[in-house]
């Protein structure tokens, strides 16, 4: 097997990322291909990725910044599906030719290359149906994100309030509440509405033309979680303090990324009510890298107690678009590229 592996690859790369991530991708067809070099790693023929906020916002910070994160030229994405084309020695979980998913951190060789390098633990096998390759690739980051910050908060019975709904996280997080036995609020815009009560919402706030901390606020102390994918309005966190329940949860997923976003979580976080801080639990949320968790998600995916939401796929040569498209905003649900064969 590992004879047939080409020494170069095909890979969008880029080395600067001013006005934007987009605008200075370029196909490169002789990037080294990279090579397993510890016992547990996998090298990775990679058919289909998908892209998320993270992949243009974290190359696009401020050069000093980015430098400590990614070296460049450097290969953007994260989520991923391919074909294992050869592993490391103490790799024995994981077969010659399976199929396998997950994702990556930031790093130089990402996923939108022909070949990347993932550690063997970090990724679970595509199921043997009922989960197509496409699908696969879109769970990565928005699967897990969805799945570790609802699951450990809430119980059957509890009411969740989802700010953003529609979009990569919160088109699973819906479905992952309704599994879980939530009761499910849900904010999104009129024209995505359709969408979210087809995911399971219960209730679906119109973010557009209602003040949502005052809807949230009539209903009272009732819920036990809120999960923030958006990070707007502003005050939602301090108005939670009067509709989650005594030992209810804030936890904030998405919000923009910028010098005011983070002084407004590290306030969240670190300010004491008696200083007008908000009262209820905060936690910023940090992805862990599970096979396990990536395994629940499939089989729930195989079983259709949830589905992968995919606004469309795009071929390797129109990732410039798919970003320009993931950076309005206004996707629902899931961007995938087609990487391989």
């Amino acid at each position: 097997m590992a004879s047939t592996i080409p020494t170069t690859m095909k890979a969008h790369i880029y080395t600067n990322t001013s006005p934007t991530l987009e605008a200075n991708l370029s196909i490169s067809t002789s990037v080294p291909t990279p090579t397993v070099s510890g016992p547990n790693e996998l090298l990775i023929q990679v058919l289909s990725a998908s892209i998320n906020p993270a992949d243009h916002k974290v190359p696009e910070l401020p050069s000093p910044v980015r430098r400590l994160v990614i070296k460049t030229p450097a290969t953007p994405g994260m989520d991923f599906c391919g074909r294992v084309v050869q592993a490391g020695t103490k790799v024995d979980s994981i077969a010659l030719g399976d199929i396998v998913y997950g994702r990556l951190g930031p790093k130089q060789h990402g996923s939108l290359g022909e070949y990347i390098i993932a550690p063997a633990n970090v990724v679970a096998v595509l199921p043997k149906e009922g989960v197509t390759v496409d699908e696969a690739a879109a769970i990565g980051v928005a699967g897990l994100t969805a799945y570790q910050a609802i699951q450990p908060n809430v119980k059957k019975g509890d009411k969740i309030f989802i700010n953003g709904s529609s979009g990569g996280v919160g088109s699973f997080a819906v479905q992952i509440a309704k599994v879980l036995g939530c009761h499910v609020t849900a904010s999104c815009s009129p024209a995505k509405a359709e969408l979210v009560k087809s995911l399971g919402a219960d209730e679906i706030i119109d973010y557009t033309t209602t003040d949502v901390c005052e809807y949230l606020r009539a209903k009272g102390t009732v819920f036990a979680q809120v999960l923030d994918n958006v990070g707007t309005p502003d005050n939602l966190y301090k108005a939670s303090d009067d509709f989650l329940i005594a030992g209810g949860k804030f936890v904030q997923v998405g919000s923009p990324l910028s010098l005011g976003a983070l002084r407004s979580a590290a306030s969240r976080a670190l300010l004491p009510s008696f200083l007008g801080g908000g009262k209820s639990k905060y936690e910023v949320y940090t992805i862990r890298d599970s096979a396990e968790d990536l395994k629940v998600l499939g089989q729930w995916i195989k079983e259709k107690k949830i589905k992968v939401v995919i606004e469309q796929t795009y071929e390797f040569e129109d990732v410039p678009k798919a970003f320009a498209k993931l950076r309005t905003g206004k996707s629902a649900g899931k961007l995938v590229i087609h990487v391989g064969k």
